[in-house]
C-alpha cells in the first residue's frame, strides 16, 4: 500500500489538462463582406432585450413560462447534460484506474503415481488494491478530450440557438393570435354591414315588386354577399382557435385553444442596429455551434492518428495473501507488484486507417456545414432587413388607402345623414374601409414577425425579465 499511492501520485502528474479547441472560424471569416447589401447602417451593438422591445408585459411573461415550461427546453437541456457527461467520461479514461477486489480460494491437489500418494488442500485469501494506467504520452486521450469539450460547447450553444427559436415562436403566435383578434372583429363589423345591406336591397326590391319593376337579382347577391361575410367569419375565429392551440402548445400546456384572448399588436419598435456581417460570425449561436462541431472533427482526426503510435500501459497492485482469513488485514502478509506493457499496432486489418478517413470525411462535412450555417445567416439577415424596407412601405400605403376610406365611410355617412346620399353608396364604402383596415392589421402582423426574424437572424439575445 504504501508504494502503490505514491507511485499513482507521481504518475498522475505526467497527465495534462485537456483544452477546448482554439476558435476556427478563420476558415470561413473571409466570406463575411464588409457590410450588408440591405443596409447601410453598421451601428454595432445588437439588442439583448429585443422581447421587451414590444412593450407588452404580458409577452414576455408568457416567453419565460413557455422557457420553463417548453418541452423541446427540456430535451435540449438534457442533450447539453449528456454532451458534458461524456465530455466527463473521456477525461476519466485517461486518468488512472484504481480497483478493490478480495478473493479467496480453496485448492486440493492429489498425487497420483507417487509411492506416499494422497492428496493436500490449501486456502488462500487476499485483498487486493489494483492501479492500470495508459500514460497519455503522444496526446491521443487529450485530444479526445478536447474533442469531447468542443461538441459539449457546441451543444450549449446549440441549446442558446433553441431558446433563441422558442421565444421567436412564443411571439409569432402571441402576434398571430393578437391579429386573429382583430381579424375577428372586423369580421363581425362586415357581416353586420352586409346583412344591413341586404334589409336595404331587400327594402327596395319589395317597394320596386310593388311598382312591378322589381329584380330580385340585386337581392341574391346581397344575400350571397351575407353568406359570405358569415363563412369569412367561421374562417377568420376558426384561425384564432388555431392560434391559440400553437401558443399553448409552446408553453407546454393542453392545447384548449383558450389562452391569451386579450392579446393586442403592439406598435412595430424602432428598427434594431443590423452590426457588421463580420461581427455575426462571434454571435449566432448556430454558427458558433457549428464551428465547434468543424473544430472537434479536426480533434478527432489527430485522435485517429496518434492510434498508430505504440501504447504504454502500467499496473500495480498491493495487498495482502495468506492461508488464514483471519490474517487477511495483516500487514505481514502483505506483497505487492508493479508492471508494465508496451503494444506497437503493425497489423489491424487497416482498421485504424479507415477510421482516419472516415474522419476525415467527418471533417469535411462538418466544413461544409459551417459554410453552409454562414451562408444562410448572411440570406436571413439580407432578407429581414429588405423585408423589414419593403413591408414598411407597404404598411405606408395600406395605412393612406385605410385612411382615405375611412373618410370615405364618414363622408358618406354624413350625405346619407344629410338625405343626400344613398344607403348602399354608405355600405359599399363602409365596407372597403373595413377591408382596409384587415389588410393593414395583416401587415403590421407580418412586421412585426418579420422583426423577431431579424432579431433571430442578427443573434441577438433576449433576456426577460420576470
Amino acid at each position: 500500500m504504501k508504494i502503490v499511492l505514491p507511485s499513482v501520485a507521481a504518475l498522475s502528474l505526467l497527465g495534462c489538462v485537456a483544452k477546448a479547441p482554439e476558435s476556427s472560424m478563420g476558415v470561413v471569416s473571409k466570406s463575411a463582406p464588409g457590410n450588408w447589401s440591405s443596409t447601410k447602417q453598421a451601428k454595432s451593438g445588437v439588442d439583448a432585450h429585443w422581447v421587451k422591445r414590444f412593450g407588452d408585459s404580458r409577452l414576455t411573461s408568457v416567453v419565460n413560462e413557455a422557457l420553463g415550461s417548453n418541452y423541446d427546453m427540456q430535451i435540449a437541456a438534457e442533450r447539453v447534460k449528456r454532451a458534458s457527461e461524456a465530455a466527463r467520461i473521456a477525461s476519466a479514461l485517461s486518468q488512472p484506474q484504481v480497483g478493490f477486489t478480495t478473493r479467496g480460494e480453496e485448492r486440493k491437489t492429489r498425487f497420483i503415481g507417487f509411492p506416499f500418494g494422497g492428496a493436500i488442500t490449501a486456502e488462500s485469501y487476499g485483498v487486493d488494491l489494483k492501479v492500470d494506467w495508459e500514460p497519455d504520452i503522444w496526446g491521443r486521450a487529450r485530444a479526445g478530450k478536447s474533442a469531447a469539450i468542443a461538441e459539449w460547447q457546441a451543444g450549449g450553444q446549440e441549446y442558446r440557438a433553441a431558446r433563441a427559436s422558442l421565444a421567436a415562436q412564443v411571439c409569432k403566435a402571441w402576434f398571430a393570435i393578437a391579429e386573429a383578434n382583430e381579424q375577428v372583429a372586423l369580421a363581425r363589423k362586415a357581416l353586420a354591414i352586409r346583412k344591413k345591406t341586404e334589409e336595404a336591397v331587400r327594402d327596395r326590391f319589395e317597394r320596386d315588386l310593388r311598382a312591378e319593376g322589381g329584380s330580385a337579382s340585386q337581392l341574391r347577391l346581397a344575400q350571397t354577399d351575407v353568406a359570405a361575410a358569415k363563412a369569412d367569419l367561421s374562417a377568420k375565429q376558426g384561425n384564432l382557435e388555431t392560434a391559440r392551440r400553437q401558443l399553448e402548445l409552446l408553453v407546454g400546456k393542453y392545447p384548449a385553444g383558450k389562452m391569451s384572448g386579450r392579446a393586442k399588436l403592439p406598435q412595430v419598435p424602432s428598427s434594431p442596429p443590423a452590426g457588421l456581417p463580420s461581427e455575426l460570425l462571434l454571435r449566432r449561436p448556430d454558427i458558433l455551434a457549428a464551428e465547434r462541431r468543424y473544430a472537434s472533427t479536426v480533434k478527432r482526426i489527430k485522435e485517429a492518428k496518434l492510434a498508430l503510435f505504440p501504447s504504454f500501459k502500467i499496473t500495480g497492485t498491493s495487498g495482502t495473501t495468506t492461508d488464514s482469513l483471519s490474517n487477511i488485514i495483516n500487514s505481514n502478509f502483505g506483497v505487492w507488484s508493479i508492471g508494465a506493457n508496451l503494444f506497437y499496432p503493425i497489423l489491424t486489418g487497416g482498421r485504424v486507417r479507415s477510421e482516419i478517413r472516415v474522419r476525415k470525411s467527418n471533417q469535411r462535412a462538418a466544413l461544409a456545414s459551417l459554410h453552409k450555417t454562414v451562408l444562410n445567416a448572411f440570406g436571413e439577415v439580407e432578407q429581414s432587413l429588405s423585408n423589414e424596407r419593403w413591408l414598411q412601405r407597404r404598411e405606408r400605403e395600406i395605412r393612406e388607402a385605410r385612411d382615405i376610406a375611412r373618410d370615405a365611410a364618414k363622408a358618406a355617412a354624413d350625405d346619407y345623414r344629410d338625405g343626400n346620399g344613398d344607403v348602399l353608396t354608405l355600405f359599399a364604402a363602409e365596407s372597403r374601409h373595413i377591408q382596409l383596415e384587415s389588410q393593414y392589421a395583416s401587415l403590421r402582423r407580418l412586421r412585426l414577425t418579420n422583426r423577431v426574424d431579424l432579431h433571430l437572424a442578427l443573434g441577438g439575445g433576449f433576456h426577460v425579465a420576470k
